[in-house]
């Protein structure tokens, strides 16, 4: 089985095939089966072409029209990058103020039905072990408070 290798032609070849179509020296069929290409993707081609063949008499409009986009884009990304900034302060700082509790409190602000935190992160967050959320503690029976009473006397 044979298998088809994706050409990609570049916007100067396309030009060229899009414009010997447009001369009609030669027919869709022919110019696809010259370039080995379907003649949808030079109907494509052609629309394109065509839709902007205006940007070619008014190259400064094009490129004032990229730089504002350029601009604005650019304006945005500082917006994004202050609040980052602050968000990640805010956290180191909060993360900072949680592992100075003792382990019981830091426990204790695990939630296991968080929606956008899962419990694994609160837990990284909070300098814990995962697996000690999740045991529970027993109290000792009498019996075995005594025996250990009692070892604890006899190896002092």
């Amino acid at each position: 089985m044979k298998k088809n290798k994706v050409r990609i032609f570049s916007s100067e070849e396309k030009t060229k095939i899009v414009l010997e179509l447009i001369k009609e020296d030669a027919t869709l069929s022919q110019l696809a089966s010259k370039y080995e290409i379907s003649s949808k993707t030079i109907q494509n081609w052609k629309k394109q072409f065509v839709s902007n063949a205006a940007l070619a008499f008014e190259p400064a409009k094009v490129l004032s029209e990229y730089q504002e986009q350029i601009s604005d884009l650019k304006e945005q990304n500082d917006e994004l990058a202050k609040a980052l900034g602050k968000a990640t302060v805010e956290r180191d700082w909060a993360v900072g103020k949680l592992k100075s509790l003792d382990l019981s409190n830091r426990k204790s602000l695990v939630q296991s039905k968080l929606d956008q935190l899962p419990k694994t992160r609160q837990c990284e967050l909070l300098d814990i072990s995962r697996s000690t959320t999740y045991y529970k503690v027993k109290p000792l029976s009498v019996d075995k408070l005594s025996i250990l009473n009692r070892i604890d006397e006899i190896y002092r």
